[in-house]
């Protein structure tokens, strides 16, 4: 395997001090209330405490005066919604971050064995590939193939592919009693090889049975959230 594995990019992470929190949480609060529907007093009362610069002279209070009961009640007023969404606002734009290489969601098909090589060798030393070998008319490889389908979406860090065990140039070491087989690789190393994988699944299968299979050995990454995560999670608390 080839050893010029492309290196990790480095991560850029704002560090933010205890201060800046509260003033991005304060501002993030601001821009997130309906202003039309605040009396103009509130809306002037939250603009100040948002702001992380000193008051001017001409500003009521000084910087070292203490929270009055009015600014502490309109800070109260729906925090725990507002701050659930300010948390998962700063997930999301960590997440992004800290994402790498790119998005596939696609399952590819490959047409030679040089092709096979190249997408082990060549592709993220981050990114699993899994790979799956089968062959037209052998039982279990047409579910499978829909079961890639449906995982490479649910995945889209993953690289899924398929190939015919024909295509591989090396047809001798994959007759059908050996498949439909998976292999899975990373930096070019062979994490798994499951031959005639689907004698670990009942008959009938789907692709929660593979993904179940898979995180069993650890070989998949925790799945993205989707657009629906914000819902979800209020729902549950």
């Amino acid at each position: 395997m080839s050893d010029r594995i492309a290196d990790e990019e480095p991560v850029a992470v704002t560090h933010t001090g205890p201060k800046g929190v509260i003033n991005d949480w304060r501002k993030f609060k601001l821009e997130s209330m309906d202003q039309e529907t605040l009396p103009p007093n509130k809306r002037e009362l939250l603009r100040q405490m948002s702001s992380p610069h000193k008051p001017r002279d001409s500003c009521v209070g000084g910087i070292n005066r203490k929270m009055s009961a009015q600014e502490y009640e309109l800070i109260k007023e729906d925090d725990e919604k507002s701050l659930r969404k300010y948390r998962k606002q700063c997930m999301q734009e960590m997440h992004e971050r800290l994402s790498f290489g790119p998005k596939f969601e696609v399952v590819y098909d490959l047409d030679s064995g040089e092709a096979f090589l190249e997408v082990i060798e060549k592709e993220h030393r981050l990114t699993v590939v899994v790979v799956h070998i089968f062959k037209d008319g052998v039982q279990g490889c047409e579910v499978l193939n829909s079961c890639m389908d449906c995982l490479a979406t649910e995945y889209p860090s993953v690289k899924f592919c398929r190939i015919s065990a024909a295509a591989t140039g090396a047809g001798e070491r994959f007759p059908d009693d050996v498949l439909p087989a998976l292999l899975v690789y990373k930096a070019g190393e062979l994490l798994g090889n499951f031959l005639a994988v689907t004698q670990h699944f009942s008959e009938e299968f789907f692709a929660t049975d593979v993904e179940a299979f898979l995180n069993e050995y650890g070989l998949l990454p925790e799945k993205e959230c989707g657009p629906g995560a914000d819902e979800d999670e209020a729902d549950v608390e």
